[in-house]
């Protein structure tokens, strides 16, 4: 179908990121998912679309997204086809206006990834508070991820302090840090209510043993900060790989940093 301008701009934007996600080794065969929330930019023939099939029931309700729109990959579909052609790996949904189920109502019936659960509660958490952010990506960045199968890194703020003091820009561009979700069931509900609890202090989540979550207010904002965290990381893991444990910037230079970009 036609869509209008900022809409095409949007689909061509999370086509952009998955192709990134795909180049970085980030989403092997159908690893990771994108959503994004579309409903401020939606026109009335995009809102009023008929669905595709019958409602699906949520596993708890949004009250919050009510006639909400978004554009969510598809179940089992690969980053590097939603790269290339995105309306065929992806589909619009609309959320019931009582916030318990959900429609697709374009372009194809492509069955929403199986993590819909954490990405319509981040988003609800989201639009609760009032926040800007309409994008939320989950994707598998190798060396962030190996770092949670070291216990120690699972504590409160230790594996993010450290990545912060590899490099001054994961501190002013990651500013508020890394939150830890202990391991959980992939799609499950208790994976997207901690998810959601760690958002409250956090704009990037690691799934211990799965991957990260980031959201922003577009999807090029919560790519841009896995890929800061990740630079970190890999700067960390090739100190270590040659032998001796990186140094790191020491507390007193990155509260410098942080009072001069007001973080």
């Amino acid at each position: 179908m036609t869509y209008n301008q900022k809409i095409n701009e949007i689909i061509a934007q999370v086509a952009e990121i998955a192709g990134y996600l795909w180049e970085r080794g980030w989403a092997e065969r159908n690893g990771g998912n994108i959503s994004y929330n579309l409903t401020e930019y939606a026109d009335e023939t995009l809102r009023t679309l008929p669905g595709m099939g019958e409602p699906k029931e949520l596993p708890m309700a949004m009250p919050h997204l009510g006639g909400h729109l978004f554009l969510v990959t598809g179940t089992g579909k690969r980053m590097r086809y939603v790269h290339s052609q995105p309306m065929d790996n992806a589909s619009i949904i609309r959320i019931a206006y009582d916030g318990k189920s959900y429609q697709i109502i374009a372009e194809k019936e492509i069955v929403p990834t199986s993590e819909l659960p954490s990405h319509l509660l981040i988003h609800d958490y989201i639009a609760a508070a009032g926040r800007s952010e309409r994008a939320v990506i989950h994707t598998h960045p190798t060396e962030l991820v190996a770092m949670t199968h070291n216990p120690a890194f699972l504590q409160k703020d230790v594996m993010g302090t450290l990545l912060w003091s590899m490099i001054p820009e994961t501190r002013a561009f990651c500013p508020k840090g890394l939150g830890i979700v202990s391991y959980c069931v992939p799609g499950s509900t208790e994976l997207a209510q901690r998810t959601v609890e760690e958002l409250h202090h956090y704009d990037v989540v690691m799934w211990e043993k799965h991957g990260a979550v980031a959201i922003g207010t577009d999807a090029i904002e919560a790519f841009d900060q896995i890929d800061t965290l990740s630079k970190s990381a890999k700067i960390y893991l090739s100190g270590c790989s040659m032998g001796f444990q990186p140094q790191g910037m020491s507390m007193e230079q990155m509260e410098e940093l942080k009072r001069i970009f007001g973080l």
